[in-house]
This record gives C-alpha cells, sequence and structure tokens, in this order.
C-alpha cells in the first residue's frame, strides 16, 4: 500500500519562507523611527526620505520649528510623552505637514503659526487620501486643516479627540478646518472655538457626520457659522453643542447647501439632539438652501433669538424639538459657563421621542461630549430627553464641588490615579461611571491623610465621578480617563 506524503513534508522551506514574506511583508518589516532633541533623528524632517509604507514615528514631546511633508502610505506619526509641537513654518508654501501618502494616522501633535503668503498656511494639508486625527490640538493657523481629494468623492478623513482655536487669517476665507471633496468626513468629540472670521467647521464632503462635539463661540469669539456645508449631501448631525456668541460674524449657525447643491446622491439634513444656543440677538439657527430634500429634526434644544428655520426643504420632519428664547428657562448647569448638561428642573427631561435611522445608519445619540475633547456614554432611560445630554442624577451631583480635602492626579489619566484625602475623617470612597454603577469602593481610616494608587487603564475612556462619602458630608471629584 502506498501512502501519499504530506505534502508539508515535501515543501521547500525557502518556498515557506518567501511565502510568509509576501504574506506578511507589511508587518514584518515595518519600523519605529525615534524623533528628539535627544534622538538620532532630532527633528520631524529628517525622517520623512526613510520612513516606508506601514512604518511608525514616535517624537518627542517637546518644541520643534521643522515642517515635514509625508509621501509613504499607512504611516502613524504619534508624540509620545506629551504632546509635541510643531510650530512656525511650512513646507513648499502649504502646511506645517504636508500630506502626500494615503491612510495617514496623526496623534498627539499640536500645529500652531502656519502662515504663507497666499493666505492659507496649514496645520496639516491633506492632498493624498485618507487621513485620521486623534489627540491633536490646532491653534493660530491659517486654516487648522485644509484638506481635498486627489480623486474626489474617494477618500475619508476621522477627526477626533482634538481641539481647534483661533485658526484663520481673518478674510473669512480661512477657518479652523476647511474639508474638501471627500468621500466622508467624521467629526467627532473635538472642540472647535473661536474661529478668527472664519467657520468653525467647513466641509465640502460628500457625506458629513458631525456628532457630539463643542463647537462654540463664546464671549470673545468672531467665527461665521459654527457649521457650514456649501456643497450639500448627506449629513448628520448629533449630540452637539453647538453655540453662537454675540460677536460672531454671520446671522446663522449652520449652513448647508448654500453654495449650491455640488455633492452628488441625496441632500438631506439628519440632525438630532442637539443643543443649539444663540447668544446672539438675532439671525437664525438653521439656514438652508431650497430644495434640500429631507430635513429631519428631532430632539434638539433651539435656545435664544433667532429664526429656527431659513429656507424650504421638501420635506420637513420638525418633532419634539424645545423653541425658547428665554435661556435661562433650560436650567442648564451653567449657562454662562457653555456647560448644558441638565439639572433636575430642565423642562427637557423625558420629552423627547425615538430617532429612527437614516437608512440603515440609527440616528440614536450613543455618546455625550465631555469637555476638553472627551466623550462619555450617554446613558439610556425609558424616554430620551431633548438635547445633547441625558439628566442623571450621578451627573448632578458634580456641580458642586469642593476639592480642599480631595485631591486626585493625574486627571485626565491614562493608566493610573493617585486620590490623597487630607480631611482624616473616616469614610468611603467610590468610582462611579455615569450610569451610577460602582467601580471601586474601599473604606478609608480616622484621623491621617491618606494616598491611594488605583490603575485605570481597564475603564473606557469618558467621565467618571469619584465620591468620597463622611458624616460630615460628601466631596466629589470628575474623573476624565484618556
Amino acid at each position: 500500500m502506498t501512502t501519499k506524503k504530506s505534502a508539508m513534508k515535501n515543501t521547500d522551506p525557502t518556498f515557506i519562507f518567501l511565502f510568509l514574506a509576501l504574506l506578511f511583508g507589511d508587518y514584518c518589516y515595518a519600523t519605529i523611527y525615534k524623533v528628539g532633541p535627544t534622538r538620532t533623528f532630532t527633528l520631524p524632517s529628517q525622517v520623512t526620505g526613510l520612513v516606508n509604507d506601514g512604518d511608525t514615528v514616535d517624537i518627542d514631546a517637546g518644541i520643534y520649528s521643522n515642517c515635514a511633508t509625508w509621501n509613504k502610505n499607512n504611516l502613524l506619526l504619534r508624540g509620545v510623552g506629551g504632546k509635541a509641537h510643531i510650530k512656525d513654518v511650512v513646507c513648499s508654501g502649504k502646511g506645517i505637514w504636508n500630506l502626500n501618502g494615503n491612510n495617514i494616522t496623526i496623534e498627539h501633535i499640536e500645529f500652531s503659526g502656519a502662515v504663507n503668503p497666499s493666505l492659507n498656511g496649514s496645520g496639516i494639508r491633506g492632498q493624498g487620501g485618507s487621513f485620521t486625527v486623534r489627540h491633536c490640538f490646532f491653534h493660530d493657523n491659517e486654516n487648522g486643516i485644509l484638506c481635498n481629494d486627489p480623486v474626489a468623492g474617494t477618500s475619508d478623513v476621522l477627526i477626533e479627540y482634538s481641539e481647534f482655536s483661533t485658526n484663520g487669517q481673518g478674510d473669512g476665507y480661512s477657518h479652523n478646518m476647511y474639508i474638501g471633496s471627500m468621500k466622508s468626513f467624521t467629526l467627532r468629540y473635538c472642540y472647535t472655538h473661536h474661529a478668527k472670521i472664519g467657520h468653525e467647521v467647513k466641509s465640502r464632503a460628500y457625506n458629513n457626520y458631525i456628532l457630539y462635539n463643542r463647537i462654540t463661540d463664546e464671549a470673545t469669539g468672531t467665527a461665521s457659522r459654527s457649521i457650514d456645508l456649501p456643497d450639500g449631501g448627506m449629513a448628520i448631525i448629533i449630540g452637539n453643542i453647538i453655540e453662537q456668541g454675540p460677536n460672531s460674524n454671520n446671522s446663522n449657525m449652520f449652513g448647508y447647501g448654500l453654495e449650491g447643491f455640488v455633492n452628488p446622491g441625496l441632500q438631506n439634513v439628519y440632525m438630532i439632539n442637539n443643543t443649539f444656543v444663540n447668544d446672539k440677538s438675532a439671525g437664525s439657527f438653521v439656514h438652508l438652501q431650497s430644495g434640500t430634500g429631507i430635513l429631519k429634526m428631532t430632539n434638539n434644544v433651539f435656545a435664544g433669538s433667532g429664526t429656527v428655520i431659513v429656507g424650504a426643504p421638501v420635506t420637513l420632519d420638525s418633532t419634539t424639538n424645545w423653541i425658547t428664547t428665554n435661556k435661562s428657562s433650560l436650567a442648564f448647569a451653567n449657562l454662562t459657563g457653555y456647560d448644558y448638561q441638565l439639572t433636575a428642573s430642565s423642562p427637557v427631561i423625558n420629552k423627547g421621542s425615538n430617532p429612527g435611522s437614516a437608512g440603515a445608519y440609527s440616528l440614536i445619540p450613543v455618546s455625550e461630549y465631555v469637555h476638553n475633547s472627551n466623550k462619555r456614554n450617554r446613558p439610556t432611560n425609558a424616554t430620551i430627553d431633548i438635547g445633547a445630554y441625558e439628566y442623571n442624577p450621578v451627573t448632578e451631583i458634580a456641580y458642586n464641588v469642593n476639592l480642599s480635602d480631595l485631591i486626585v492626579f493625574p486627571n485626565p489619566a491614562q493608566s493610573q490615579i493617585t486620590i490623597v484625602i487630607n480631611n482624616g475623617i473616616s469614610g468611603e470612597l467610590k468610582i462611579v461611571n455615569p450610569l451610577g454603577q460602582i467601580l471601586f469602593a474601599r473604606g478609608t481610616e480616622q484621623g491621617k491623610q491618606q494616598e491611594i494608587i488605583l490603575s485605570v487603564e481597564s475603564y473606557p475612556s469618558g467621565l467618571y465621578f469619584i465620591i468620597y462619602e463622611t458624616e460630615k458630608g460628601n466631596r466629589y471629584r470628575k474623573l476624565i480617563k484618556e
């Protein structure tokens, strides 16, 4: 009887090696380049000609007056030990960093001081395709981010957990961010504010997802629109805090299709569970190009002066929105501090309705913005509340805090926190998530300062509450886990 030998036993080992190299080559040979004042490479630009597709560049925290152009794909460019601050220089008359490669991810970088003779210097100039920005800070540039798709409608931009402040040349043509004709643009968990005359958010993308951000002018801001989508397209806007300040240079907060319906596909707007506050004495909240296909407005707060809608959508689904000129009547946690979380007396509690979906995309809000540039899960109650926040008594206890004898650091935290109790009173220390679930509890001793070191590495990113209960009263602290 003849036995068939194993194919693997007869396979040349060289063939196996070559097969595996081809299969996993992008991963086997990826390189991490270290950049910093004490490193072999002291400037980011020194590695731009060395990196290959899939490589990582780690840049030590510090200040670098050095621009760079990144030509490779699938790069990870990140600050370590804090944000690396790249400032006051542009490459090729464009941006501090020019992205010519596709699918580049940028994390923990600060960009400032980008100017050029064309008045459109950018912290990041995206011109190679898709990219992601995470935990970054853009300020005092002519544009925070300026990008366009090399082939219109084929690339995606994701910006999350980032801050944009005081970008804009002051001419109305430069903005905190200016997204070109990308396939999709997603902005989430970000804080964009005080754009100089330009818009806080401007996008010509075919599909826009503006989710759980704080977009505010505040007392001194001079921005134009809070959100401007001039070419129309699909717009899904959920869970945002949107405030127009008294010095805004435009009369409306949200503009849609006002330069014509250039984008292909449906011209529909889904505006769900946002809190709009107009601190300007007049104007409008929503300004639409006549002929907008669908405007679905559900569970939004429109507080302050101004017409709610200017324009004529073909189909208007306007249900369970709360419209008032009396901003104080909403009983926000801190109206003058732009904290629009709900308190027990807020009239919008349990007044919302299920927003349904936009095709296969669920419109039910699942997150809430946490300042600064973070998020938490939105509590789930039997009846949804109107606006960007769901009322939760556990959240309300943190509005009035006494911090003199309860210290928590670092805060925000990534992996470990230290809690110091100074009052020498016995009690119980707890950490509670926004749903009221107790994640940690420990009794404390009488008569001495106590220090507790605790790992929070396993906690999901978001907001938590540290509660110190004693017979002489309770103390509370907010904790943000990055």
